[in-house]
């Protein structure tokens, strides 16, 4: 089975990219999302977030989510910290996952694919690209934040263009091209490489 990564920026476009393969019948491991169960479930990673941020990280036993994004995304060696506690706990939860799956091929899609170490367990990365402009805009629209706000997130991960460049493939979504045709491409190449290895 093909395992392939799903990454870009935030605001690039990269959870409707993982919907039309979820539409074309692939498994999606949405590694953000597992992430944040985990931190609300996992009671060692609680504790050492806890540890790791003080009694605040958490507000009736939930992810105090807010408070955590104002320390990591304004101090590297925080952020650092948050991702050395959270990582292998994901990592480990998509191996499980992958372990489970019959697809001829799955997408895993994680913002911080690279900067997890992620990459190395998979045979594709596909990158979604879109212009620093788009990004600002969609995210402060859907997250209601700042200008300044969503920039420090941005700020806070490896630069677009290197991002893009590790990729093995890139699927453009800068509102001038069409993105399916481009996802259905890469859907052909996959499920006819994935039948020469069966």
């Amino acid at each position: 089975m093909l395992k392939i990564g799903l990454t870009g920026g935030m605001g690039s476009g990269k959870t409707t990219v993982s919907k039309i393969f979820s539409v074309l019948g692939i498994p999606v491991f949405y590694a953000d999302d597992v992430a944040k169960n985990i931190m609300n479930e996992d009671a060692t990673l609680k504790q050492n977030l806890m540890d790791a941020f003080g009694a605040e990280a958490y507000i009736n036993n939930t992810l105090n989510r807010k408070y955590i994004a104002n320390i990591v995304f304004n101090d590297k060696y925080k952020l650092d910290r948050l991702n050395a506690l959270v990582h292998p706990v994901t990592l480990a939860a998509a191996d499980k996952w992958f372990n489970q799956q019959t697809s001829p091929y799955v997408i895993k899609e994680a913002a911080l694919m690279f900067e997890a170490g992620a990459a190395a367990h998979l045979d594709y990365v596909i990158g979604v690209y879109a212009p620093q402009h788009l990004r600002l805009q969609r995210v402060m629209q859907r997250d209601n934040s700042t200008r300044e706000q969503v920039l420090a997130r941005i700020n806070s991960q490896i630069d677009e263009t290197i991002k893009m460049r590790l990729c093995d493939f890139v699927i453009i979504n800068d509102e001038q091209q069409a993105m399916l045709p481009q996802v259905l491409l890469l859907h052909q190449k996959f499920m006819n490489e994935a039948s020469q290895h069966q």
